[in-house]
């Protein structure tokens, strides 16, 4: 690597260092090493505080200064008067010295404040108190669904578990509905084993003691109570609905004996090693004219930094900001169910690779690690980095005496995520002409909705019948991701360039042709911070240029596109979404153009999912018009815009999803695509091909 990785991840004797420090400064808080829960005061998190792009812009191209200060960013739950927080700090300069400090750390977050209200207080007392509500109603599960909670040993595979959908409540706390899941939390299909009873819990008092159950709702009809539930049961036209019962059709794997399934498929091998250089001590890739560094964090995995192609700045940064899935239904449960799956850790839940499955047996694997609560945790191989030669190729043609064929091999950075249910699989695809792809296909089982056998039930306005007693839940996947690109430097403009279609008298078309209906190009300069959704008929590119130009006088660009997977990417369907409030407003488009700030490095923060009405970040305060035209004497804006981008999918789940969901049908991405930044086809340097001669041509 040229220079030090700035962005790399705290390293263990790092966060040591600084969980003590701030035992010492913050003696007054009384912070405890063993927390029990969030009743203590604590250090929840020490992770990399990146450093502002204006600084690191410094070091990496100007020659100037040293590498900038390094500090820490740390979440620290915190008891106030009202209950226990988290509240963000910023802590250095590292390594710990004379002039460490510890900051409140605000200037990253819209909302004015560092700090969000936990509901969670004791997870294990909530868990308490859904067992006991669940004991209470022993009799009406075993004859409903011919089981009961085990709460000596919840691993049982025939025992009943219960788990929430929280909702904010204007008045403060949480109003929660359990429902019943079987068989126990020792499977991993337990989403796609719902059981339909459901339990409506007033949790706005901070003291779980205080916490009661009221409504109750089975087969679509609503008691007001547990009593009035037991009594319905016992009248002789009560409607019962099968329970959901597992079995062999929840396993992901069928060990039957198939024909020629023995025989092992064709695989891709290395035979002479990897042509991309690894600097493992800071990170660093090169490979074929593409040069970058790569990070991790435990909210949102990996990033790359100061991608160059060529040796010309494209981007510089690429990463994920927040995975949103969002469920609909008639049901008290996927009513209202969505995930901000950074605040669970999409990095963090990045485990160990299988070697020939998640990446080529070649490949080169990285290993992470994060720091909680006290705690190191070293992931290995949880990053691979390989070649691979796709089994199409990048270009070929057929002339009078020969044909050329040139092989498409692209490198991959890839990682898997396991957020409860879901796996996703995120690989960024750098290629030789200098594209940059970002995909993720996800699979998993689904978090499925219980089948209700009334009447009344629409059928299919939600999702499909999939098993017995099993109801897929139609939702939407949107995963956002961050472009700050840099397109041959920092300074750059958004056009719109548009196929419209047009009739137009040419001279030379006279006078048989008196006018001709054709085409033509139409160019929109994007002057202010916007949302836009991909165009209809894929009329429209959009490009981000550069103030330089090519040999031939064209202004280098790079397209931004939607790519290879299962149609456009999608935005959110639902319309300022109940549920989410103000916590999402990036899914809203496609994606978002919008002066890049060192205030504003992200999109989203974890913590949303605490506060969705009142986020820490708003993405429609960082979206708010502003000007993105430069080099007027009334603006302080120099040019440097980022992208948010979005992918996913709009999943309707069918009986092909069980037991897990397939890849190839749940992918998407999206490109950058060079326009007119070289003066010819950069792979023509870097491909391997044939070219076959006629004899005597």
């Amino acid at each position: 690597a040229p220079k030090s990785n700035v962005w790399a991840e705290i390293t263990e004797s790092e966060a040591s260092a600084v969980n003590d420090f701030i035992h010492d400064r913050f003696a007054h808080l009384n912070l405890t090493k063993r927390p029990k829960s969030a009743q203590d005061n604590f250090v929840f998190v020490v992770e990399t505080l990146k450093p502002n792009k204006t600084d690191a812009v410094a070091y990496l191209y100007d020659d100037g200064p040293a590498a900038p200060e390094r500090w820490a960013k740390v979440a620290i739950s915190q008891n106030l008067d009202d209950g226990p927080y988290m509240v963000y700090y910023m802590v250095g300069p590292l390594p710990i010295n004379e002039d460490s400090q510890i900051l409140p750390l605000e200037y990253v977050f819209n909302s004015g404040r560092n700090y969000v209200r936990n509901p969670i207080q004791n997870f294990a007392a909530i868990q308490d108190f859904t067992m006991a509500m669940a004991e209470n109603v022993s009799d009406i599960t075993q004859e409903l669904l011919g089981a009961t909670v085990n709460r000596d040993d919840p691993q049982d595979p025939h025992g009943l578990m219960a788990f929430p959908r929280g909702s904010r409540v204007d008045t403060g706390g949480l109003v929660l509905w359990m429902q019943f899941y079987r068989p126990g939390m020792g499977s991993g299909a337990r989403t796609i084993l719902p059981q339909g009873i459901y339990a409506k819990v007033d949790a706005r008092s901070t003291v779980i003691d205080d916490w009661t159950v009221g409504e109750w709702y089975y087969n679509g009809v609503l008691y007001a109570n547990e009593s009035e539930f037991r009594a319905a049961l016992e009248e002789p036209d009560f409607q019962r609905t099968p329970p959901n019962i597992d079995g062999s059709w929840t396993d992901t794997e069928d060990f039957g004996d198939y024909p020629d399934r023995d025989l092992p498929p064709p695989v891709s091998v290395q035979p002479y090693g990897p042509r991309y250089k690894l600097d493992r001590e800071e990170n660093y890739v090169s490979w074929f004219g593409f040069e970058f560094y790569l990070t991790t964090a435990q909210a949102t995995g990996v990033s790359l930094f100061d991608i160059r192609f060529n040796g010309q700045r494209v981007m510089y940064e690429l990463g994920l900001q927040e995975a949103m899935a969002h469920y609909a239904g008639d049901d008290p449960m996927q009513g209202g169910l969505e995930f901000l799956d950074s605040f669970f850790g999409m990095g963090k839940n990045a485990f160990e690779l299988v070697p020939g499955y998640d990446c080529p047996a070649y490949a080169d694997y990285i290993d992470n690690e994060y720091h909680q609560a006290y705690k190191t945790h070293h992931i290995p191989n949880s990053v691979c980095i390989f070649e691979f030669t796709a089994d199409y190729l990048l270009s070929r043609h057929t002339a009078q005496y020969s044909v050329t064929a040139s092989r498409n091999t692209f490198l991959v950075v890839r990682w898997v995520s396991t957020v409860g249910n879901y796996d996703y699989t995120i690989e960024y695809n750098l290629f030789m002409d200098g594209t940059i792809e970002t995909k993720v296909r996800a699979s998993g089982f689904i978090f499925g909705a219980f089948y209700t056998a009334n009447n009344t039930k629409s059928e299919d306005e939600y999702g499909h019948r999939i098993h017995d007693a099993l109801s897929s839940s139609m939702h939407d996947h949107v995963i956002n991701f961050k472009a700050d690109l840099d397109v041959a430097g920092a300074t750059n403009d958004m056009v719109r360039l548009a196929l419209q279609p047009m009739t137009r008298k040419y001279e030379w078309d006279q006078p048989e042709q008196p006018v001709r209906n054709t085409m033509h190009l139409v160019e929109y300069p994007v002057w202010e911070e916007a949302g836009i959704d991909w165009p209809k008929n894929s009329g429209e590119f959009y490009i981000v240029y550069s103030s330089e130009r090519n040999a031939w006088g064209e202004r280098k660009g790079y397209r931004i596109t939607s790519g290879t997977g299962m149609g456009s990417t999608p935005h959110l369907t639902i319309l300022n979404s109940t549920t989410l409030g103000d916590s999402a407003r990036w899914a809203e488009h496609d994606l978002w153009v919008l002066q890049r700030k060192d205030t504003e490095p992200r999109s989203a923060d974890p913590l949303n999912y605490f506060a969705p009405h009142d986020p820490l970040i708003d993405f429609t305060k960082m979206a708010d018009h502003e000007s993105l035209e430069h080099g007027a004497s009334d603006t302080d804006y120099d040019g440097d815009l980022v992208i948010y981008f979005n992918v996913g999918a709009h999943h309707v789940p069918h009986s092909g999803d069980i037991p897990n969901t397939l890849m190839h049908t749940s992918s998407s991405s999206v490109m950058f695509v060079p326009h007119n930044f070289a003066d010819r086809d950069p792979s023509r340097k870097s491909v391997q091909g044939v070219r076959l001669q006629l004899k005597g041509k």
